[in-house]
């Protein structure tokens, strides 16, 4: 599979946009057609998952329904129409000698991707690596093996049928977790690994690969409700970066408030959390203001809850809330409600996560909602990519230089 990869890399790197937009564009038809037997897979997955009994949760990111498989589609369609990254020449500049020198994007080369449960990962990851010219090698979890089978089937076949090599889509069809070993030890021919899943496995993958590893731990997002805060705003951002999906890693994980307006805000707050089911775990400050708060221990400072729990802190300033962050944090995402301008800017310039927002909510921080069309992953490595992984991150650049004849003396 390596070198199938690396031969198919090859020619993706050489593929003009209009092949690569007529291929994703035949995977969203033939996606649409192949309706039933995508869903008859997925039945299989499903019902497999019930008799081993995982939990309601992850079998809900099992199921591919009409929705899921409406922006599957979707998500074809629009990566599609993206500009192609491949080829542009993203500086240009003169020499004394009158040499030009620039930098032209090109492919990364072969991707490989292990990534758990859901099967929207499959049509995703594809779509990205070949509208950026890659080939990628496939691992999903054995619990969506079905899915993802026959999901791969129809984009290799889509590729075929627009002239363009099918290995440059290949999923390991295998469930034996030596395959996934065997994938990491391929620094031959894969250039890069992303992992997408939970922590444990993002850490496996970073410890086994022979090749770099574009990756996040985890998810410890912050929102800071500063002193100069609009607070009807500020409820409304907090609300929505914990409980309208709190299983996400770009959930808010720790509530930060500016002691100046803690009053006036943390008791209407915690009510909003209380109706949406939300368990409160606060320091001392919070407690007094909030008395029926457990008290926040240690750990809840570095916690990813990934659930409907969330740490509350009350700061003296907006200098211990960015204490806070840079601390406990990922890098992942941050955000400050306030209606400074000053602090605002200063937030953003001096914490160093992979999006910072200023008044809205850290939900924000996903590839599609940024405009990338779609992404494969957040990356908080920082090398080579930070934040949203979309098309243009699955290249890098090259030098090049336009002489006329010049020589070095």
């Amino acid at each position: 599979m390596g070198k199938k990869a690396r031969e198919a890399s090859h020619l993706m790197a050489t593929a003009n946009g209009n092949q690569k937009r007529e291929a994703l564009e035949k995977m969203a038809q033939a996606l649409e057609n192949e309706q039933d037997s995508i869903r008859a897979a997925n039945r299989r997955d499903v019902e497999q998952a019930e008799r081993k009994g995982l939990g309601k949760a992850k079998i809900d990111r099992l199921i591919v329904g009409e929705k899921v498989l409406g922006e599957m589609i979707e998500g074809l369609k629009e990566v599609a129409l993206l500009p192609d990254p491949v080829g542009e020449i993203t500086r240009m500049w003169t020499r004394p000698n009158g040499l030009r020198v620039g930098k032209m994007r090109i492919p990364l080369g072969v991707i490989g991707i292990i990534y758990e449960s859901r099967p929207n990962v499959t049509v995703d990851a594809a779509a990205l690596c070949i509208k950026a010219g890659n080939a990628v090698i496939l691992r999903g979890g054995s619990e969506a093996f079905e899915s993802n089978s026959r999901l791969a089937s129809i984009l290799r076949a889509s590729l075929k049928g627009a002239g363009l090599p099918e290995d440059a889509v290949q999923f390991v069809e295998t469930t034996d977790r030596q395959a996934v070993l065997d994938l990491l030890g391929l620094g031959e021919y894969v250039d890069v690994m992303i992992p997408r899943g939970g922590e444990d496995l993002t850490r496996f993958v970073a410890k086994n690969a022979s090749m770099p590893v574009l990756k996040h731990y985890k998810g410890v997002c912050h929102v800071y409700v500063d002193c100069e805060a609009d607070l009807e705003m500020a409820r409304n951002i907090c609300l929505n970066a914990k409980a309208q999906r709190p299983a996400t890693c770009n959930a808010m994980e720790t509530l930060l408030v500016h002691e100046a307006i803690a009053q006036s805000f943390l008791p209407a707050m915690a009510e909003d959390f209380r109706r949406s089911g939300v368990e409160l775990r606060g320091c001392e400050k919070t407690r007094k203001l909030v008395p029926d708060c457990a008290a926040a221990t240690e750990q809840d400072w570095h916690a990813e809850y990934l659930d409907l729990i969330l740490a509350v802190r009350v700061v003296p300033d907006m200098d211990e809330a960015i204490r806070h962050i840079t601390r406990y944090g990922s890098q992942h995402t941050e955000a400050i409600v306030t209606t400074n301008f000053e602090r605002a800017h200063r937030f953003v310039r001096e914490v160093q996560s992979s999006l910072v927002l200023v008044n809205a909510s850290t939900r924000f921080n996903d590839g599609f909602q940024l405009g990338l069309g779609a992404e494969i992953g957040i990356s908080t490595s920082r090398i080579h990519a930070f934040g949203p992984m979309g098309v243009e991150e699955l290249t890098t650049t090259k030098f090049i230089a336009l002489g006329n004849g010049q020589l070095r003396s």
